[in-house]
């Protein structure tokens, strides 16, 4: 008997117990899809969480005053200034743009509404740095900075909240008894880290320092931290050690940290492949459940057709033909199995770019790989019962019926 005849023979016996081959089946099924759906998920999730950084800010660096160990801050008595900010933008080239930052949490009101929030003092850098885009109006400029201007950019829930279906456009607000008149509104950035952006204010880095904070130092205007954009990834590494180098040379000493949100985003990828990675082992563990119930199945089978075999030995099959035709049986079955949960785990994908924020992604590779375990698990569990159909004495066989 030839390939082709211990196929056609295999079809007909599986379709003559639909049933039967149907729960067979089930296992791999329900492996495959699962395997298959957390595989494209996770790469989902990789890349909205790639976005999602990315989004707020292109190759950025972000310099904290004090060192960090184990313990927390260290040095809490080192401060930025704004100087320091000058020396970087006019002597580090890998660094595109700069933004100094004072934050201060603040009551906004016009009229009787009022909102308490994080009002932001920077300069006009934050565009670039946070990718921020203006919804209506402009952003503050350089001589604005200068003359410390009282104007600030609403992020468009607190412009909701104070304005309500008004145009906030050229209305004032309070903030510390100043009147702010606002001259911008960015567009909607969403939250990050528990920092809802679109609830921020922006002023004026010298507003903030001669109005609203009142922060001074001898050394000059203290800041929070500053956050920082290399010219492209290449030059991230660059604008670190620059950075580094120019701010050591002017404090005397490394007091302060330079934390690159690349490594951030690198940390979070891997932390997400690790957990996709787990999850597709778990659901791995279904594959197998699923090889099992093809061996039970054709053990059963075996059983079953035990007068069959010892009928077809008799008329002269040989084992190799008997072996050959249960371990094709079982290979079919976690074939068929393995493409249809292939297509329910790339038919879930597909609701899930549908009603969530995620683009899954399956790659041909992916399904291959999947189709081609299943084949296998059915061709490593089909080798006992089919061994034990080839061994089968041919006079016991034919009198067991």
């Amino acid at each position: 008997m030839n390939l082709t005849e211990s196929i056609n023979m295999s079809v007909k016996t599986l379709t003559a117990n639909k049933l039967r081959s149907t729960l067979t089946m089930l296992g791999i099924i329900i492996g495959n899809a699962s395997v298959i759906a957390i595989v494209a998920i996770g790469q989902g999730a990789q890349r909205f969480t790639q976005q999602k950084l990315e989004a707020f800010g292109p190759n950025q660096l972000t310099i904290y005053a004090g060192t960090f160990d184990d313990q927390g801050l260290t040095n809490e008595a080192a401060e930025l200034v704004l100087t320091d900010v000058e020396a970087i933008t006019a002597q580090s080239p890998a660094v595109r743009e700069v933004a100094p930052q004072i934050e201060a949490s603040l009551r906004l009101s016009h009229q009787s509404r009022s909102k308490q929030t994080y009002v932001t003092g920077t300069t006009p850098g934050i565009l670039y740095v946070r990718n921020l885009q203006i919804r209506q109006g402009r952003f503050f400029g350089r001589l604005e900075q200068q003359q410390s201007a009282q104007v600030v950019i609403l992020g468009p829930a607190i412009a909701q909240t104070l304005f309500g279906r008004d145009n906030p456009l050229g209305q004032f607000v309070q903030m510390n008894n100043y009147n702010f008149q606002v001259i911008g509104v960015t567009q909607p950035k969403g939250a990050l880290f528990g920092i809802n952006y679109d609830e921020a204010a922006y002023v004026p880095i010298t507003t903030m320092v001669h109005q609203l904070s009142g922060r001074r130092s001898p050394n000059g205007i203290p800041i929070d931290f500053l956050e920082i954009s290399a010219q492209d990834q290449a030059s991230i590494r660059a604008a670190a050690f620059q950075i580094t180098n120019i701010l050591t040379r002017r404090h005397g000493q490394q007091d302060f940290t330079v934390f690159a949100n690349k490594s951030f985003q690198d940390l979070i990828t891997q932390v997400t492949g690790a957990l996709s990675l787990l999850l597709a082992a778990i659901a791995g563990i279904s594959l197998l459940v699923g090889g099992i119930g093809v061996m039970n199945i054709m053990l059963v089978s075996v059983t079953e057709r035990t007068h069959e075999i010892g009928l077809r030995k008799a008329i002269g099959a040989t084992q190799e033909a008997i072996l050959t035709q249960f371990l094709i049986e079982a290979v079919i079955l976690s074939v068929t199995g393995g493409l249809i949960g292939t297509g329910i785990g790339v038919g879930g994908a597909a609701i899930v770019a549908v009603l969530t924020p995620l683009q899954p992604g399956v790659s041909a590779s992916a399904i291959a790989l999947a189709t081609g375990v299943s084949g296998s698990i059915g061709l490593i569990f089909g080798v006992i019962p089919a061994r034990q159909a080839a061994q089968l004495d041919p006079i016991i066989a034919l009198r067991s019926t």
